[in-house]
């Protein structure tokens, strides 16, 4: 079944903490936001990722940034697209203390950032992609990245970023089929140690 996208609203957030969390973990145990938040059980992680996600300061993860991809009126999937010179690592910063998560969390999350892509102020960033499994297919993909992208050609952006965990096969080569290639990636030891993968690689496409 096609789906249609649309931009995400506060109402839509089961969808969008469920996205923020699955495809942190890339189908591992663990991910970033288990190493930021600590949190004892997957249903308290999942309420610091709503009170995130609706903070006052609106960082990346918040719910504005996201298109929501419907099987009729159905959510079934979720994508995160801003501009990192809004959406920046002050206003994460900011947006954690306002839940009550302190500046400590950088330790936590070292592995992670040793591997971040770079990424400049004039390119359109892509982020937490997910559609439940019987949605998964290219032009499902294909229809929730381009809608994503609107914004940014209308923006005046020319490039498009994204970033996957070294090892994530199936995210690669979803991207990699919608016109994404390999700019970079960056290894380390931390962050396998962490997170069970060599790294991060930087995905782009220019408009």
């Amino acid at each position: 079944m096609k789906v249609t996208v649309r931009k995400a609203s506060e109402a839509d957030i089961v969808i969008i903490c469920k996205a923020l969390l699955e495809s942190s973990r890339a189908e591992k145990r663990v991910g970033l936001f288990d190493f930021v938040f600590q949190a004892s059980s997957d249903a308290q992680l999942l309420d610091y990722l709503k009170r995130l996600a609706t903070a006052p300061t609106k960082c990346y993860c918040h719910y504005s940034n996201f298109f929501i991809a419907l099987a009729g009126t159905v959510n079934v999937g979720a994508i995160c697209a801003y501009e990192p010179r809004i959406a920046t690592h002050d206003a994460f910063a900011k947006a954690l203390e306002e839940i009550g998560i302190d500046e400590s969390y950088h330790e936590r999350i070292a592995g992670y950032l040793l591997c971040e892509p770079e990424v400049d102020n004039q390119t359109w960033v892509l982020d937490f992609l997910m559609l439940e499994e019987e949605f998964k297919s290219i032009e499902n993909y294909k229809e929730l990245v381009t809608k994503s992208m609107l914004p940014a050609r209308l923006k005046g952006y020319r490039k498009v970023q994204t970033m996957v965990e070294i090892g994530s096969v199936e995210t690669e080569l979803i991207y990699k089929k919608l016109g994404f290639t390999l700019v970079d990636e960056k290894r380390s030891d931390y962050y396998e140690e962490q997170f069970s993968r060599a790294g991060l690689m930087r995905l782009q496409m220019i408009l």
